[in-house]
């Protein structure tokens, strides 16, 4: 009899379905914001740039999707994607790791460089991508910048940068920190021919890219709600001994205390670029 009990528990637990699992929704089709937790299909949230409809959060994009977002299209020509990534100091398993974010990102580095034009206003714009190593930059990055600029500064056109980074590439060690003191000099030769240079500051900015380029635009413009500062929050906190604002280093805070010119949601950044690059290339009045 006892045998008979747990042979039917067997068959019982045999033909039990199998338990669904925490997400019924194929991975990739459906996104969640980290900011509300409202969720959004994947193709649709690409339609509003990335942008949550519920919150307002801003995911952050490729390098790929921000051109698409930005430049009149088939006018973009990209520069520079032949230069590859060396390891000076022979990091263990870094030259795998850069490979695998270069399949991952379809970029050669984590920054992408090249012409177009913004409402038929030609520029040279330099897109920093998170998706590879973080947006770090080391010797190939500060290298397709500073191609960039001095592209600029030839033609005689407007330059923009899209900053996102968690700053100098440690694998790189001193060859990634030469790059703040490269690409600065690149755009203080802009600056003296007369051509102007925005910067553009996106989640995140920080460290060295912080500390060089991304802080010397003739106009410095940022994203909501994007992260900008040089050291971490909790390094900061531990050295002074106080309590930091909640807000610390975020776009708005930097705008209230003067070290940003505008905060613009990513939906007018199109339009506010262009009547920057009018106003100073042409002189046009805009509203």
């Amino acid at each position: 009899m006892l045998r008979d009990l747990f042979t039917n528990v067997k068959k019982q637990q045999a033909i039990m379905p199998n338990a669904k699992s925490k997400s019924d929704v194929p991975e990739g089709i459906m996104t969640k914001c980290p900011a509300c937790k409202h969720v959004e299909p994947t193709k649709e949230l690409g339609k509003l740039l990335k942008v949550c409809p519920k919150c307002d959060f801003h995911f952050k994009m490729t390098a790929h999707e921000r051109i698409d977002s930005l430049i009149d299209e088939g006018t973009f020509v990209s520069m520079d994607d032949h230069l590859g990534t060396e390891n000076p100091l022979e990091f263990p398993a870094y030259m795998s790791k850069v490979k695998k974010d270069a399949e991952k990102t379809g970029l050669n580095e984590a920054v992408l460089t090249g012409t177009g034009k913004i409402d038929g206003n030609e520029v040279a714009i330099a897109v920093m991508d998170a998706h590879f190593r973080m947006g770090s930059m080391g010797s190939v990055v500060g290298e397709k910048i500073t191609r960039a600029v001095e592209k600029a500064t030839e033609l005689g056109i407007p330059m923009l940068i899209f900053s996102a980074s968690g700053g100098a590439r440690m694998q790189e060690g001193v060859l990634s920190l030469m790059q703040m003191a490269k690409t600065s000099v690149a755009l203080n030769r802009h600056s003296e021919k007369g051509l102007l240079y925005i910067s553009i500051m996106t989640y995140p900015t920080t460290g060295g890219v912080s500390a060089s380029f991304a802080s010397v635009g003739d106009i410095n413009l940022a994203e909501p709600k994007a992260l900008i500062g040089f050291a971490g929050r909790r390094v900061i906190e531990q050295t002074v001994r106080e309590k930091l604002p909640e807000d610390f280093q975020t776009a708005e805070f930097l705008l209230a205390h003067g070290q940003l010119d505008a905060v613009v949601h990513r939906v007018d950044m199109q339009d506010m670029l262009s009547r920057i690059i009018r106003l100073h290339t042409k002189g046009e009045a805009v509203q």
